[in-house]
């Protein structure tokens, strides 16, 4: 069974694309959130093994998002999706726990890559 990944982005294009990447590449999509409250609440009941997250969404953002899912859950693994130009956002998005990022607009193979080298180094 391919590994659990719960997608957040405020766009709708954005997670069909990701989506579609992932699972030709053997993983399965078990939840889309298009906002950070979203996101914290569809983590709760899935527990997905990672969770990419876009930085900027409206009412809450992916840093605070994850901030909220790390605190309850400290082994949580986090890839953020960030825009060109991003870098003290992403700098902080390390800070609060995520495990590596990627920019958009990104590269498949460095997506898969990105998300390779973190779960199977559980």
């Amino acid at each position: 069974m391919g590994k659990r990944i719960m997608i957040v982005d405020d766009s709708g294009f954005m997670r069909m694309l990701i989506r579609t990447m992932l699972v030709k590449h053997g993983y399965e999509i078990v939840a889309e959130a298009e906002n950070g409250v979203v996101a914290i609440e569809k983590y709760r009941m899935f527990k997905p093994d990672l969770v990419m997250l876009d930085i900027t969404m409206p009412e809450v953002n992916g840093i605070e998002a994850l901030r909220a899912i790390k605190a309850e859950f400290p082994n949580v693994k986090a890839v953020m999706v960030s825009a060109m130009g991003q870098k003290p956002m992403v700098t902080e998005a390390i800070k609060a726990g995520a495990s590596d990022f990627v920019i958009k607009p990104f590269l498949e193979e460095k997506v898969i890559d990105t998300i390779r080298g973190i779960l199977d180094n559980k």
